[in-house]
């Protein structure tokens, strides 16, 4: 996943309201109405987080007649994590390196 990708999903995680959404659809798929019932927000703003949240591969929404229903995606998610994953590795090189540095230091010292 590019790095734009990769922002958009981090940006989208980043408000409060977009993450109790998710929080929402990770118990499965519900319609945008469904949705922003317990929100203290208008329909029009509730789509447009949804939105946010569709255009950065978190959510994904599907009209069927009347009724626009909301599901997790999971690519989103997978950039999110693999960025994390990648991350980490470095993290964890410097990490070693400098208990290395330690080690040696306390050895010599």
């Amino acid at each position: 996943m590019r790095k734009a990708d990769v922002e958009r999903v981090f940006q989208a995680l980043g408000d409060p309201t977009r993450r109790a959404i998710l929080e929402k659809l990770s118990k499965g798929p519900i319609s945008v109405s469904k949705l922003a019932e317990p929100l203290d927000m208008t329909l029009a703003a509730v789509v447009q987080h949804l939105q946010v949240l569709e255009d950065s591969g978190l959510v994904r929404t599907e009209k069927v007649g009347r009724v626009r229903t909301c599901n997790i995606e999971a690519a989103g998610f997978a950039a999110a994590e693999q960025w994390l994953k990648d991350r980490r590795t470095v993290w964890d090189r410097r990490f070693d390196r400098l208990g290395d540095l330690l080690g040696e230091r306390k050895k010599h010292g």
